[in-house]
């Protein structure tokens, strides 16, 4: 059993996304970009109400991830993307994304908040943002 409902055409995309947005980062930092977008699916708060699966998630407008409008988003999943995204649906969680909503990726030093989300930490070269856990408990809960 998940923590978020996904067939094998929601892994791909997540997969793929994931790879999009922190290849670069190895691993780790796709797992980190990955926890991100499983919460926003888990969500059910702030910009991420309407937010009930992984189609929407990738492809929200306004405010979904830039990778989606590129064409290395659109490439075929990997069996290591597809296995990675796995993990993350059934609940692997990486500090310190293991709560946040949003991620980007600054010029120099992250900022202490982000348009009034509290760091969490940074990664190479992204910096996690996660909610106050009263204006979004369901991201801090436990599956």
């Amino acid at each position: 059993m998940g923590v978020i409902k996904a067939q094998e055409a929601d892994i791909a995309v997540l997969g793929r996304l994931m790879r999009a947005e922190a290849e670069g980062e190895g691993e780790l930092g796709m797992l980190k970009a990955g926890n991100v977008m499983v919460n926003r699916v888990r969500a059910d708060c702030l910009d991420f109400k309407e937010i009930t699966d992984v189609n929407r998630m990738a492809f929200q407008s306004p405010g979904g991830f830039e990778a989606v409008q590129k064409s290395y988003f659109y490439q075929h999943a990997r069996d290591k993307d597809k296995r990675l995204a796995r993990r993350l649906v059934q609940g692997e969680r990486h500090h310190p994304a293991d709560n946040a909503l949003w991620f980007f990726r600054p010029e120099g030093a992250c900022p202490a908040q982000w348009w009034g989300q509290w760091n969490t930490g940074r990664y190479k070269l992204h910096c996690f943002y996660s909610p106050l856990a009263s204006a979004c408990p369901s991201v801090y809960s436990t599956y």
